[in-house]
């Protein structure tokens, strides 16, 4: 699951990009091939997989966290 980080909150990535022109019909973020196709991925010093998107905003993969 995809969420947005902002500085004082998490926010549900659908609250964005359902605005976005770069998301799909449901207005979630565009995968390619297992990819995030709207957004570049960042060097992370957590274990969560991190991007920034066109439009600025920085999502967080909580999926990738490691199990306890």
């Amino acid at each position: 699951m995809l969420v947005i980080l902002l500085d004082d909150q998490v926010i549900p990535s659908a609250a964005v990009c359902a605005s976005c022109l770069m998301a799909n019909q449901s207005g979630e973020p565009r995968f390619r091939d297992g990819k995030l196709g709207c957004a570049q991925q960042l060097e992370s010093t957590t274990n969560l997989s991190q991007y920034q998107c066109q439009m600025g905003f920085r999502l967080v993969n909580i999926d990738s966290s490691p199990t306890a």
